[in-house]
């Protein structure tokens, strides 16, 4: 074949000489080279492939001892590695890609006593193991140390405000009764305007373009016209997350901020309640197991059922009359009631239900009343393979709302 003086390094036989430093190498033919690709990449991935093979998996639930609610934002690690997880929302905790041996599976974490577990991981073993933590102190003399448990920093999410019960508890209440419509307030950007039946407005944007979640279901009234009061009780509230901007497309077509909040479970280990009264309103709580949980873990349910009522329209008449007179025109009732089965495995199936009423009737001006019902039901499936979990959710709501202007002096129309 003739020459191409075009490319010199080139010949008739397809022959590259290669220069590394200055050093020459022996030329050798594309052809032979390639030959050469498959059994050399074949060699790179053969180890990785033999201790991917190899590896075990250790994942569960961590449970508080007293009462089994789930615990928060907690690691959860082998004692003397690198092998690691911090527990969600659902106090679920997963560690991957363990070599085989022996191990101890240790939690540490404030509040709670130190658990260690030795625990025997097999090659494609998925271990499941079952934590429960008792709560525990130690006495200090001059220096009291507290935190606040915090999720696991996997992805940047910006605007985002975790809010659980005890900050809540931490902002003064008017009232008597803290409540979650009172801490949005101290948040920047956020304003609430009461006499328009508790519209929450978030860095501008108005009020139908926020999504407030109950356990995966809309809320399409979370907040009473008074302003200062939500349809959630603080204490069956196990987490909220406030996202005012940035949140993920999941979350629909809400443009100006979503607040995803999540209910805890009834006791599942005693029956409990609380009873408490203010000027403004009184509320119950009863919680209890229905098949209580053993120490051993094995399966459980429990329910859990709250009731706030208000009577504010009648107690401002005696103890706020330099207001009005007549009484402030403001009353509200919440119902939520919700039932929790659990598997052995930590799969969970929830019933829950609610029905929230608000009246406001603004004399010689305007009527604002709304009645919002439903029911729904989400549950968490802990399959054997893959090792996240499985989620869904079902519901149904029904809303019903009736806004009525009032004139003083009507005008006749000819």
């Amino acid at each position: 074949m003739k020459r191409n003086n075009s490319y010199p390094f080139i010949d008739s036989t397809f022959k590259i000489e290669l220069f590394i430093i200055n050093y020459p190498v022996k030329p050798c033919t594309l052809k032979r080279t390639l030959l050469y690709i498959p059994s050399f990449l074949l060699l790179l991935l053969l180890p990785f492939t033999i201790v991917a093979q190899q590896t075990g998996s250790v994942r569960g639930f961590l449970y508080d001892k007293e009462n089994g609610e789930p615990v928060l934002f907690t690691p959860v690690f082998l004692k003397g590695t690198d092998y690691g997880s911090i527990t969600d929302v659902n106090g679920f905790y997963s560690i991957t890609k363990v070599l085989p041996g022996s191990y101890t599976l240790t939690v540490s974490t404030f509040g709670y006593d130190t658990i260690n577990i030795p625990i025997q991981i097999a090659p494609d073993q998925v271990l499941s193991k079952q934590i429960y933590v008792t709560k525990g102190s130690i006495n200090l003399k001059s220096v009291e140390v507290s935190a606040e448990k915090e999720a696991q920093k996997t992805e940047v999410r910006a605007s985002v405000t975790k809010i659980t019960p005890k900050e809540i508890k931490s902002v003064p209440a008017i009232g008597g009764e803290p409540d979650l419509a009172q801490y949005l307030q101290v948040l920047p950007g956020v304003v609430f305007s009461g006499d328009q039946g508790g519209q929450l407005y978030i860095r501008g944007g108005t009020a139908v373009m926020n999504k407030v979640l109950l356990d995966g279901m809309i809320v399409y009234n979370p907040f009473h016209s008074i302003g200062l009061f939500s349809v959630f009780d603080t204490d069956i509230l196990r987490n909220a997350d406030v996202y005012t901007g940035g949140f993920p497309a999941d979350y629909g077509d809400r443009i100006s901020s979503v607040m995803d909040i999540t209910t805890r479970d009834g006791n599942k280990r005693r029956f409990g309640g609380k009873i408490s009264a203010t000027t403004f309103a009184s509320k119950l709580l009863f919680e209890g197991p229905i098949k209580k949980q053993k120490d051993e873990g094995g399966g459980s349910s429990s329910f859990l059922l709250s009731y706030k009522n208000s009577y504010l329209d009648q107690s401002s008449k005696i103890l706020y009359d330099y207001i009005d007179d007549e009484g402030l025109p403001f009353n509200f009732q919440d119902f939520y009631g919700k039932v929790s089965m659990n598997g052995e495995n930590g799969s969970k199936l929830n019933f829950f239900g609610f029905d929230f009423t608000d009246n406001a009737v603004f004399k010689d001006v305007t009527d604002i009343n709304w009645k919002s019902n439903g029911f729904g039901s989400n549950f968490i499936l802990v399959p054997k393979v893959p090792i996240h979990l499985l989620t869904e959710y079902l519901r149904i709501q029904n809303i019903k709302s009736n806004n009525r202007k009032r004139m003083k002096h009507p005008v006749a129309v000819l």
